[in-house]
């Protein structure tokens, strides 16, 4: 018996995520040490160190359930952006947020929207409750909002998902044209504003998108502490949004679907604000590096507002897999529709200064 046959056709159908390589699997594959892995946007910082000592002492209570409603990590959020309780809700990374988000709102036949180019998770967070994703194309690798709107309006969709700055081409949108897309919309379209990366946008690019909720009630926004935060392996992020979207949400989700030590270092990191600040100004100068070394390679590169380039290069699986060789982890993009494009995480100086020689010496033997 073929048991795949048991699961409905649009699970089948699905081609499942695939995440960046880890290095102790290039290690195994190749034998290779001093590998860098600029793969999945991580923090080279790693984790403020009052996030990890809340963490270790969370340990203790291991034995013990979580709080299921992560009340100090709420209260936390409250104080920061002046909310209610009940506008916010916790998840196991972002990603769980954005499936609870498919799960309460759509259904079999139901159609979402998202751009082309976005992050792989929100037309597979549709298709796994069976609704229909719509991928509207994009406008130079990033969001066109007036053709989204269209497409949500034409197609009678229920929701849309948004990424700003988006992942993997490090598009931006301003908070103008957020918000005026937001007036244009009509109310009954859930907005799912996803800004995993929110913490490394310039001060002159910042906006409040919290402000925004009293507004519009249709608006549902995403934060994690995978990036900037540098708790990645803890997998916690929040949503925040009106009480009756967040109650829906709260339905589908897994009683304890945030763990103590993710609770307990979610919060001391929030308080971390020099951490935040070293982590955004080591991203600036990388970036920086990163963009310069690809230029001089002449190599074209996607602008880029996260902590993260897309950059062009021909031969891109070939290219990704001598890096590999040479101990270098980048993520290949293909599966985004952009077969000739790599992203490469921004690091440390010297992670950064290995990518670059290694990609030198690339472009040198195929010359």
């Amino acid at each position: 018996m073929n048991y795949s046959e048991l699961a409905p056709s649009y699970i089948r159908a699905i081609a499942p995520y695939q995440p960046g390589k880890p290095i102790s699997e290039l290690e195994r594959e190749l034998g290779l040490t001093d590998i860098v892995k600029l793969a999945s946007n991580e923090n080279p910082l790693g984790a403020s160190p009052k996030a990890i000592a809340a963490a270790r002492v969370a340990l203790d209570e291991i034995s013990l359930y979580p709080d299921g409603n992560g009340y100090a990590l709420k209260s936390a959020l409250v104080a920061r952006y002046g909310v209610a309780h009940n506008q916010l809700i916790l998840g196991n990374g972002s990603n769980d947020l954005l499936e609870l988000a498919a799960r309460a709102f759509l259904t079999v036949g139901d159609r979402a929207v998202h751009s082309d180019h976005a992050f792989a998770v929100y037309p597979l967070a549709t298709q796994a409750v069976g609704a229909v994703g719509i991928s509207v194309k994009a406008a130079n690798y990033g969001h066109d909002l007036d053709a989204i709107r269209q497409a949500a309006v034409e197609q009678g969709a229920k929701l849309i998902f948004i990424a700003n700055p988006n992942n993997p081409t490090g598009t931006f949108l301003t908070g103008s044209a957020l918000h005026a897309f937001l007036r244009a919309l009509p109310g009954h379209i859930l907005v799912v504003l996803d800004e995993a990366y929110n913490e490394y946008l310039p001060e002159s690019c910042r906006y409040d998108s919290v402000s925004w909720l009293g507004e519009f009630p249709n608006l549902l926004i995403l934060r994690t502490f995978s990036k900037a935060y540098g708790l990645a392996s803890l997998r916690v992020g929040y949503a925040l949004g009106h009480p009756q979207v967040i109650d829906m949400l709260n339905r589908v989700r897994q009683p304890f679907n945030v763990n103590s030590m993710a609770l307990a270092a979610a919060v001391a990191a929030l308080d971390d604000l020099e951490f935040v600040q070293r982590t955004y100004e080591l991203n600036l100068q990388g970036m920086a590096q990163l963009t310069g070394g690809l230029s001089a390679l002449g190599l074209d590169y996607i602008p880029s507002f996260g902590n993260f380039v897309s950059f062009h290069v021909e031969h891109a699986g070939r290219v990704y897999r001598r890096l590999l060789e040479l101990g270098v982890i980048v993520r290949p993009i293909t599966n985004y529709n952009m077969p000739d494009y790599l992203r490469v995480s921004i690091g440390l100086e010297s992670q950064n200064q290995k990518f670059l020689s290694a990609m030198k010496q690339i472009l040198g033997e195929t010359a």
